[in-house]
């Protein structure tokens, strides 16, 4: 196979006579509302609409079939490959369309690690998605803008929309990543989350092939410099658990691990808003500010103070602000190597415990499996409760195989003697609608006792369906709630759901051909399939 001719930005972007290039944010919130982009709320954020797109497009992502990659990708329904003519053919429309607009222009670094950042430059049909990137990506200081030079470039333009049948793509829309020309097309879509996990795809490809883990969790550190590590899926309380009054955020959705520590990919927060209060969560709710962007969230036309509890335009409401907004922050967002990992799971059908201590072999199959539920009512199509399972908690993000992220992380908890927890923030005491969701309060005492090394010594009992350790009692938590089997009303009826789930995890793990036998046989259920 030729490989196509590296397109070459500079020369394709020299005739463009209107771009603003890394406008401040009091700039970009003028021409946001000159533009007519979005609206100011009383909070001093925007609040944007993102039109009938108000979550990513999985099924509209590509990575560029090239040789230097082929056969590194593990292509599949994830990662589907594109032929890098086609690729070409749409760079140029895309191109040609974008030359008589006003563009926007962003320059900045993937990576608080100067070690390992990528500069990156950021070039946007709408004002709000370059104010979105300066908020969520790093942003220069002068001396680094004069010496910037992007070895990744990303292309964002909405109305710009694909034709199917021509490119040979599934719809108008498209995320497009070529690494040879170390380029993201984005277009179709308003959504600006297609930007942030594009370019958490790029690191997620870069990052490992330096020896560096890269994940999707959040994390942060306590007064001692004990670092701890929050995987989660959407929903499960990820954000809402790191960003701790008690602790610094490093951050609160993507890091690597290198032979130093943590770090941040990102220099902002991108929160799920869906019922946020101050009282739950404080240090979310004041962060919302001057130069915040609102996704999707209903405002009062009159006020226009912001109404999160209003799912009637998405259950994906969003706030992304950047990490200074947060009061109690590492500056710059590293940090030293963690010594508890916790994953976090929302699990409807109320049958894991609050609270589990995993053995190395449980941790590497809980890692894998990636599990939470989708709940009734927040996708069309779904009435009941539905267990989902994303490989490394960050399925739609990894272009290499998720036996590669999970053999690093399993060395890197042997190397500094990680300690792993799983919590569930779903429900006890029944599935949801019969039973309830655990309290933020129970479970922040929970994070909080693991935190503290208080769980150590304490005795546990093993669940004999999914083989976890439960404490038998956590400072701070009623001890009726965490044994799930006792919270439910007839045991017959949980040990039903138990098994039903555990042969789900069985059935989801086939998957993973190649992996240590002692991880299927001692990480996952007791019982037979």
């Amino acid at each position: 196979m030729n490989t196509v001719s590296r397109p070459n930005l500079t020369k394709d972007l020299k005739d463009f006579g209107n771009v603003h290039v890394q406008l401040s944010t009091p700039r970009l919130v003028e021409k946001i509302l000159e533009r007519k982009e979005g609206i100011l709320t009383s909070t001093g954020a925007v609040r944007v609409m993102t039109g009938k797109y108000t979550g990513r497009s999985p099924k509209d992502k590509y990575i560029v079939e090239e040789p230097s990659v082929k056969d590194k990708i593990d292509w599949g329904a994830v990662n589907q490959p594109l032929p890098p003519s086609r690729f070409l053919n749409l760079y140029k429309k895309m191109v040609h369309y974008l030359k008589d607009k006003e563009l926007f222009l962003f320059k900045g670094f993937a990576g608080s690690d100067p070690k390992y950042r990528l500069p990156i430059d950021v070039y946007t049909e709408f004002a709000w998605h370059s104010l979105f990137a300066r908020q969520l990506f790093i942003r220069p200081d002068e001396n680094e803008l004069k010496h910037h030079e992007a070895r990744f470039t990303l292309l964002f333009a909405p109305n710009f929309k694909a034709d199917p049948l021509e490119d040979g793509l599934r719809s108008e829309t498209f995320i497009i990543i070529s690494f040879e020309h170390r380029l993201v097309l984005i277009g179709g879509t308003e959504y600006a989350g297609e930007m942030k996990k594009s370019i958490f795809t790029v690191m997620n490809y870069l990052l490992p092939e330096q020896g560096i883990l890269s994940m999707h969790c959040s994390a942060n550190v306590g007064d001692q410099g004990d670092v701890a590590l929050f995987f989660g899926l959407s929903g499960t309380g990820k954000t809402t658990l790191s960003t701790d009054p008690r602790r610094k955020l490093i951050g609160d959705d993507e890091h690597g691990w290198s032979d130093e520590g943590i770090f941040n990919i990102e220099g902002g927060c991108y929160a799920k808003c869906i019922h946020l209060s101050e009282e739950k969560e404080p240090q979310i709710f004041r962060a919302i500010g001057f130069g915040s962007v609102l996704e999707n969230v209903v405002v009062d036309p009159v006020t226009r103070v912001p109404d999160y509890d209003d799912a009637s335009l998405t259950e994906n409401t969003r706030a992304a602000y950047p990490i200074e907004a947060v009061k109690n922050i590492v500056k710059p967002s590293v940090a030293g190597h963690p010594s508890n990992i916790i994953f976090l799971t929302a699990d409807a059908f109320g049958v894991l415990p609050p609270v589990a201590k995993l053995t190395r072999e449980q941790a590497m199959y809980h890692f894998l499996s990636g599990y939470t539920s989708k709940l009734a009512g927040t996708e069309r199509g779904v009435t009941t409760p539905e267990a989902t399972f994303s490989a490394c908690y960050g399925a739609p993000f990894l272009p290499l195989s998720p036996l590669r992220y999970a053999e690093m992380l399993g060395n890197l908890i042997d190397k500094h003697r990680v300690e792993v927890f799983l919590v569930n923030t779903g429900w006890i005491g029944g599935e949801y609608g019969v039973g309830k969701r655990i309290s933020l309060p129970h479970t922040r005492a929970i994070v909080h006792a693991i935190l503290e090394h208080r769980l150590q010594g304490i005795e546990t009992v093993q669940d004999p369906i999914f083989g976890l350790h439960i404490p038998a009692s956590v400072p701070g938590v009623p001890r009726e709630i965490l044994n799930p089997k006792k919270q439910w009303g007839n045991e017959k009826d949980y040990e039903k759901k138990a098994a039903d789930l555990a042969r789900k995890f069985m059935e989801n793990f086939k998957k993973f051909a190649g992996i240590p036998e002692e991880i299927r046989k001692k990480g996952g259920p007791l019982i037979h399939p």
